[in-house]
């Protein structure tokens, strides 16, 4: 990564967190609308997946909550009401949230609740991509001008990273690279020091891949890669 630590924050690793969730959320609606739909051992492997992306998702905006927000809103007060934007998309997201995982539960116990699932997660894409554009385009251009690359590790190590155990982190890392480019992939992989990156890259690397081909397979849901979120459009 060519950064110093007392540069303005380089906040790349959010959009391909963001990117990531894109990814997968439409990996599983290709999955749930395209016939044959799923058997049950990959049924129910993929509802546990809904369900881990959803603790995820929580985790992810109680790390924001609790850190990044506080941090920004102490330097930058002419930020609030942005901030308190972020803050009330995520209450409208938990809520969106619970839906899914109602859903997920409900079609790993019964096929026939894959209709129920697929509302769910049309009413979390419609609050929760919306929310990730806005925080990469508008929110992230404030972080990046109020604090430091070192002041944003520093948060990114205590509420993204040390909250998070040492197999949780390995699946996840996995989780996030799969399908970016190689410079993303460099970004994510410096988040985390040399030794335990060596282990998170190596050591989970084959569990990853047997729980994505039980998920995706051959199907055209396994070719989508991570989806960076979109520019402004231009209007003529």
């Amino acid at each position: 990564m060519n950064t110093t630590r007392n540069e303005p924050a380089d906040t790349r690793s959010m959009g391909i967190v963001h990117s990531a969730l894109r990814r997968d959320l439409r990996r599983t609606r290709m999955v749930l609308e395209t016939p044959p739909h799923p058997d049950e051992p990959r049924r129910r492997t993929l509802a546990a997946h809904i369900l881990w992306m959803c603790r995820f998702l929580h985790m992810h905006h109680a790390g924001e909550d609790a850190g990044l927000w506080p941090a920004i809103r102490a330097k930058n007060p002419a930020a609030g009401a942005l901030l308190d934007r972020m803050a009330s998309d995520h209450q409208q997201i938990g809520g969106a949230i619970a839906g899914v995982e109602d859903g997920a539960r409900a079609y790993g116990d019964d096929p026939s609740a894959r209709e129920r699932l697929l509302a769910a997660l049309t009413g979390l894409e419609d609050v929760l991509l919306p929310h990730l554009r806005r925080e990469e385009l508008e929110m992230m251009p404030v972080v990046a001008t109020t604090i430091t690359t070192a002041e944003y590790r520093t948060i990114e190590k205590k509420y993204f990273v040390e909250p998070k155990g040492f197999a949780e982190l390995g699946m996840e890392a996995h989780w996030i690279i799969d399908g970016v480019t190689p410079e993303d992939r460099d970004t994510i992989v410096h988040v985390v020091p040399a030794v335990p990156r060596f282990l998170l890259l190596h050591g989970f690397a084959r569990k990853y891949r047997r729980q994505a081909a039980v998920l995706w397979g051959t199907s055209p849901a396994s070719t989508v890669p991570s989806l960076r979120v979109a520019p402004i459009e231009e209007h003529s």
